[in-house]
C-alpha cells in the first residue's frame, strides 16, 4: 500500500455517467482529492463510509477537497448507489481493479473461513501537486467524514 509522501499513481477509469474521469484533470483543475476505496455499493459498512462522506460533502467542498470513490462495481451498480443514497460525488467502476492494485488495495481478504481478493477498505488525500499527505487504513465507517476533517 502506498504511504505518505508517495507521488499518486495517475489514473483513468470511468464513473457512474460512463464520462472518463482521471487523477491528472482533477489536479489540473487544482483540486486536492479523497481517493477512498471500497469494497462493494449497497453492503451495510460501504453504506455506512458513503454516507458519511455525503454528510460531510460540503465541508469537504469548503477545505477545497472533492471526493471520489473506488470500488470494482460497475457504472450502473453505482448509479444505483448513488441515487438511493443521494450521494454528491464520483464513483469510478474499477471493473479490473487496475486502480485499486496501483494503490496496493487490492488484495487477499477473509470472511467466515473463506478466502478472496478484494479491495482492501482505505482512503488516501492527495494534495494539488499529487503527493499523498494522509493515508486511512482503519476506516472508521460511521465517522469517515470526521476522520478526515481531523486529520
Amino acid at each position: 500500500m502506498l504511504q505518505v509522501n508517495d507521488k499518486a499513481p495517475l489514473w483513468e477509469g470511468v464513473d457512474q455517467n460512463d464520462d472518463r474521469v482521471s487523477l491528472g484533470r482533477l489536479l489540473e483543475k487544482g483540486k486536492k482529492v479523497v481517493l477512498y476505496f471500497y469494497p462493494k455499493d449497497s453492503t451495510p459498512g460501504c453504506t455506512a463510509e458513503a454516507c458519511s462522506l455525503r454528510d460531510g460533502h460540503s465541508d469537504l467542498i469548503k477545505q477545497g477537497y472533492t471526493v471520489v470513490g473506488v470500488s470494482p462495481d460497475s457504472t450502473a451498480s453505482h448509479r444505483k448507489f448513488i441515487e438511493k443514497q443521494s450521494l454528491p460525488f464520483t464513483l469510478i467502476a474499477d471493473t479490473d481493479h487496475s486502480i485499486a492494485e496501483a494503490y496496493g488495495v487490492w488484495g487477499l481478504k477473509k470472511f467466515m473461513g473463506r478466502e478472496y481478493m478484494g479491495i482492501l477498505r482505505a482512503t488516501f488525500i492527495i494534495n494539488t501537486e499529487g503527493i499523498i499527505e494522509k493515508v486511512f487504513e482503519n476506516v472508521d465507517t460511521k465517522n469517515h467524514y470526521q476522520q478526515i476533517i481531523n486529520k
